[in-house]
């Protein structure tokens, strides 16, 4: 049986333990769950405040858009907080859970998986949001129908990564601190807070590594700019996305049978 047929067999089970995460969230906090919606509404409200009242700043990409400049710099965070939310917590999967490791009849590669299914659920609040507010401003085009595509593959990536930073965090527990200066670099690093044509060639291709930038630029290219995303880049990604999840759960695999003695 491979680990994506044990995802689906134990399905119900995976969604039991994405909702008690969430619970988990925001248990004891007098709004409780909503804050899910209060915190990225309340950054859309600082985003349009300080770039479009403050700065009256414009995106400047070759790129026609109508939206205003907080709606485009939301869709690239949406993006970039849906990376950080699952490689953050990834680490700690397996090592705030050893009593789950020593049962054998548990499958363990559902617990990556949760972060990834948190995160996701969080960013659809988010992208709602945003489809909101694109309704109100700019208007919605037809090319948003494309999202859920634009989305797969780094779903599929995260849960590859996912897969190898919990069996590494059990080893190396210093992976936790480490990832937050990866994602600060991850973040500068692609066209989340400025548009990719204004990188000089020579530096574009750095930022074309990086597994945020053709997300970003699709996600942005679907839903602000009318226009279908790049096929043949977002195909090479599903490619390597493939990879990694492959590459990841072979890693958790070979790893699995140290962790009742580690932990």
């Amino acid at each position: 049986m491979t680990s994506i047929t044990l995802l689906w067999r134990h399905r119900y089970l995976l969604a039991s333990l994405v909702r008690r995460d969430l619970a988990a969230r925001y248990r004891g906090s007098l709004l409780g769950a909503a804050w899910s919606l209060l915190q990225p509404l309340l950054l859309l409200g600082v985003y349009g405040f300080v770039f479009g009242v403050v700065y009256a700043a414009r995106w400047g990409s070759p790129h026609e858009t109508r939206a205003p400049f907080a709606l485009v710099l939301f869709a690239g965070l949406i993006v970039f907080q849906l990376v950080a939310d699952v490689l953050s917590r990834a680490p700690l999967t397996i090592v705030s859970q050893p009593s789950l490791v020593t049962k054998v009849v548990f499958p363990l590669e559902i617990l990556p998986a949760v972060p990834v299914g948190a995160a996701l659920v969080q960013a659809g609040v988010n992208l709602g949001l945003l489809l909101t507010a694109l309704a109100m401003t700019a208007g919605l085009p037809a090319t948003a129908l494309w999202l859920p595509v634009v989305l797969a593959p780094l779903a599929v990536l995260l849960l590859g990564l996912s897969w190898f930073l919990a069996a590494l965090g059990v080893y190396v527990r210093d992976i936790g601190h480490l990832m937050g200066m990866v994602l600060t670099a991850a973040l500068f690093l692609s066209p989340v807070l400025y548009p990719l044509e204004r990188v000089p060639l020579p530096w574009r291709h750095l930022l074309l590594a990086n597994p945020l930038t053709v997300p970003v630029e699709a996600v942005r290219a679907v839903l602000l700019a009318g226009e279908p995303p790049a096929w043949e880049a977002l195909g090479l990604y599903f490619l390597v996305a493939l990879a990694g999840a492959a590459g990841g759960l072979a890693w958790f695999h070979t790893t699995r049978r140290g962790f009742a003695d580690v932990l």
